[in-house]
């Protein structure tokens, strides 16, 4: 697992205490902890999303976050425990998987070369 993947297990990791801050922030520091991570979480999964594939970043960082956000909520918050979100957690987290093993982390790496005539000079730019 390379630094990318690391960045995006904690920006999903971040993801799941910003949600659980949107449901239970009471007062200008819990509001201002869960922007601060909002805003965190997101660059993060931004920042990903430049190097690996954006759609499997998407993904990957959805599935996370929601998966961890109902074990946060069963955990800590006194949801009922329920075989079905288990289930269906499960069944998240083997897509999420999935999609770690079938991406390359090369495919969203591409040179582009352009010639540009500048002044009668021709200059070669990479991007």
């Amino acid at each position: 697992m390379n630094k990318y993947w690391i960045t995006l297990l904690v920006a999903a990791f971040l993801e799941v205490f910003w949600v659980i801050g949107l449901a239970y922030s009471y007062n200008f520091w819990t509001w201002t902890a869960t922007v601060i991570l909002i805003l965190v979480s997101n660059f993060l999964m931004i920042s990903v999303a430049q190097i690996l594939p954006a759609t499997t970043v998407y993904a990957v960082f959805v599935g996370l976050g929601a998966s961890g956000t109902v074990v946060a909520e069963v955990l800590f918050f006194g949801e009922p425990f329920r075989w079905a979100k288990v289930i269906l957690i499960t069944t998240l987290l083997l897509g999420v998987v999935g999609l770690k093993l079938v991406t390359d982390n090369e495919s969203n790496k591409v040179t582009v070369k352009k010639d540009v005539m500048l002044h009668n000079v021709k200059v070669n730019y990479k991007y």
